[in-house]
């Protein structure tokens, strides 16, 4: 595997590097700018690189090596020696379910010797609990995220061989000779008492315990709660469907005042069990270390890449300190493997290899590849 990455601002155009090749199989596009969105964009990307499939996301923060960067677009380039790729992208249908998207785009993709598949979806249009649970009949692994759009949470983007569009989910397949692994931790702490969500509608709390979601909520932020919902990222939810259950971590997105509710980035099924959770930076930093550790390979490989996905909640309640994450990130997988990726509304990952892909939040997620 070759590795080159390449950076787009409004002063410079396209950079070009010592080691650039225009024979690339794949160049990883994300970015925080309405460049992305332009037609421009893509086919300046094509005519550089011919050969190459081209899939990326907006973002709520760009990452190339162990630096964030807002109001740009940063490309990774990679030249594949053993293995091979296909793209397969989806629009979201007002009369489909999203699980069943998940399920059409697999099935564009499996084949005997399919090893992983990395999704890239729109973040505000696409249920992604739904997504996740598609994806998941074809039982490959997938990991992924949801396009972000900064701060604002107004339209997401993905591009997928053509320029990008809002209401798309692109898939990339990684077939033959390579080495894939995943890791996915969080870093928040559970307090305070278990409770059940007993009214709720997809991504809205109205109920716990059969009181008011919101009453309860600033019940425990005491005055904290007057900051809301800016401070409900410092105290995102634990939801699991029972005791046995791994938990899920869920960030709130918006408070209703009128109805009492909370609204969270991903499904809040009603009789799930919850738990309040509050953020430590310390905490956080040692999580990004650990999800490293689970995605290093059993023996260290030349060359690699880490597809790196982390939660735009974390960048907000980490602020100047969010670049740590990224640094031991670097640390554990070593000089030898390029970071890409970006800050997101949402990640897509399994616990562990023998668990299935699930919607997180407030997660460091990482996606290592190796031939």
């Amino acid at each position: 595997m070759k590795v080159s990455q390449i950076r787009w601002s409004e002063k410079t155009g396209w950079e070009r590097t010592s080691n650039f090749f225009a024979d690339a199989d794949l160049v990883l596009v994300f970015a925080d700018n309405d460049y992305f969105q332009t037609d421009n964009c893509y086919i300046q990307l094509q005519k550089m690189f011919l050969q190459a499939h081209i899939i990326g996301c907006s973002t709520s923060g760009n990452v190339m090596g162990v630096t964030i960067s807002d109001g740009d677009v940063v490309a990774t380039v990679v030249k594949l020696e053993r293995s091979n790729i296909k793209m397969a992208l989806i629009d979201l249908d007002s009369g489909t379910e999203t699980k069943e998207l998940g399920v059409s785009l697999m099935a564009k993709l499996v084949d005997s010797d399919l090893r992983h598949v990395i999704v890239l979806s729109d973040g505000q249009k696409v249920n992604g609990s739904d997504l996740a649970r598609g994806l998941n009949q074809a039982g490959i692994p997938v990991t992924g995220g949801l396009a972000g759009d900064g701060e604002r949470f107004g339209e997401t983007w993905v591009m997928a061989d053509a320029p990008a569009k809002t209401k798309r989910i692109a898939a990339l397949g990684f077939y033959g000779d390579v080495t894939i692994k995943s890791g996915c931790f969080a870093g928040c702490e559970e307090f305070g008492a278990k409770r059940t969500i007993t009214k709720s509608k997809e991504n809205v709390i109205y109920e716990i315990d059969g009181e008011p979601a919101l009453d309860l909520y600033k019940k425990y932020l005491g005055e904290q709660a007057k900051e809301l919902p800016a401070s409900g990222l410092r105290f995102p939810l634990s939801i699991q469907a029972s005791t046995g259950d791994k938990a899920v971590i869920r960030t709130l997105l918006a408070v209703d005042e009128v109805s009492h509710s909370l609204t969270f980035a991903g499904d809040t099924p009603q009789g799930h069990l919850c738990k309040l959770m509050r953020t430590n930076l310390d905490s956080l930093i040692e999580s990004a270390g650990l999800a490293a550790t689970e995605a290093q390979p059993a023996s260290q490989i030349a060359t690699g890449l880490c597809l790196l996905v982390s939660c735009v909640g974390r960048r907000l309640v980490m602020g100047q300190m969010t670049e740590d994450e990224l640094d031991i990130v670097q640390e554990k997988l070593g000089t030898e493997t390029f970071i890409t990726g970006f800050y997101s509304y949402g990640e897509l990952a399994p616990f562990s290899d023998v668990m299935q892909c699930q919607l997180h939040n407030q997660t460091m997620t990482l996606t290592t590849i190796y031939e």
